[in-house]
């Protein structure tokens, strides 16, 4: 079993923290809820007093329709097919536009359709260009029931400040000959939200904030992993699903978590440093020897899979000499939340 533990004065402190730096901010549920489940984010977004809760995708509203009251916004660009093309005739919905085809689209379904626009950044993403916005504002003064409840910015999360790209991405709107709206933005800091407050005193800026207020505090957080079984092991002896052989005398230890939860996969990443580059190749090399550094840890030291994770259970190699957990003890494991899915939550 895979348990996560939320110290929820911890998890609630840091989120009142947040809110208080960027008081129009809109929180994010998505994905799998940063590992907490987005039913539960919309609570704790309700418990906010925020007027407007993010999620990722159509389906995923039904996870927080019932549990948020406010307005829902959907980051994925609405499209005429699949799960979008039904979601219509909802006021409480707030419809992500990037093509003038779909502007027209949803016009023809939903005439009072609540939208904003999406500029397209150095993401290259989604989003409308200089000259596709000025065509959208255009096409808008023939689409008078529509309402336009912005303008969304998906901005990189890496390298220097975003200021230089926002204020062209803002100058963009004013050439459009858009009136001022909120500019729902992402991946921006409290300093550059201030600069733009000051640079663009009439509009609105409302920062789209996941991970800074859900996992912002990471040791409110912790996980860990049940021992369900230990088997003493000598030198040369075989186990596991592919007939592998013990290294050396110690104990092979049976956790909870597996592939299942999420436990042994990795995202890619972009090493861009020599040190990012290094780790990635060593960790190669102790993959080919069948030497992984697992993400559980017993006594504080990291311990190395026997193998690789099973579905819902690892098994790990402990040699001997080292202190060896009871079964139905729990051990800590280090995880990636936004890929993480725990059997169970428990709050203190």
């Amino acid at each position: 079993m895979l348990t996560l533990h939320v110290d929820t004065a911890r998890f609630r402190a840091n989120q009142h923290l947040t809110l208080g730096k960027a008081p129009t901010l809109v929180p994010v549920a998505k994905g799998n809820g940063y590992g907490l489940g987005n039913a539960w984010l919309a609570e704790e977004a309700r418990l906010l007093g925020v007027d407007t809760l993010a999620v990722g995708t159509y389906d995923e509203l039904a996870e927080v329709r019932d549990v948020f009251t406010g307005s829902l916004l959907v980051l994925t660009p609405w499209r005429p097919f699949g799960s979008a093309a039904v979601q219509t005739h909802d006021d409480r919905v707030i419809h992500t536009i990037g093509r003038i085809s779909d502007l027209r689209d949803l016009a023809e379904r939903d005439p009072n359709a609540r939208i904003v626009l999406e500029q397209r950044t150095s993401m290259l993403r989604h989003g409308f260009t200089a000259q596709g916005l000025r065509e959208a504002a255009e096409l808008l003064d023939s689409l008078p029931g529509l309402q336009v409840e912005g303008v969304a910015l998906h901005l990189p999360m890496g390298g220097a400040s975003h200021l230089s790209e926002v204020q062209r991405l803002m100058n963009d709107q004013v050439a459009a000959g858009l009136p001022p709206h909120p500019v729902w933005v992402s991946h921006l800091s409290d300093h550059e939200l201030a600069e733009l407050a000051r640079t663009w005193p009439e509009y609105a800026f409302r920062p789209r904030t996941g991970t800074r207020l859900w996992l912002g505090d990471r040791g409110a957080l912790r996980v860990t992993a049940t021992v369900l079984d230990a088997h003493p092991v000598a030198r040369g002896d075989v186990f596991g699903y592919r007939g592998r052989t013990a290294p050396k005398d110690g104990t092979i230890l049976v956790v909870g978590g597996g592939t299942a939860h999420g436990i042994g996969l990795e995202a890619p990443t972009g090493a861009s440093t020599l040190k990012a580059k290094a780790g990635a190749l060593a960790r190669g090399g102790m993959d080919a020897a069948g030497f992984v550094r697992s993400p559980y840890s017993i006594g504080g030291k990291q311990r190395l899979f026997a193998e690789p994770p099973h579905m819902q259970a690892s098994m790990l190699f402990v040699p001997n000499g080292s202190a060896v957990p009871e079964i139905g003890d729990e051990i800590d494991v280090r995880v990636r939340f936004t890929t993480t899915t725990v059997d169970r939550v428990v709050f203190s």
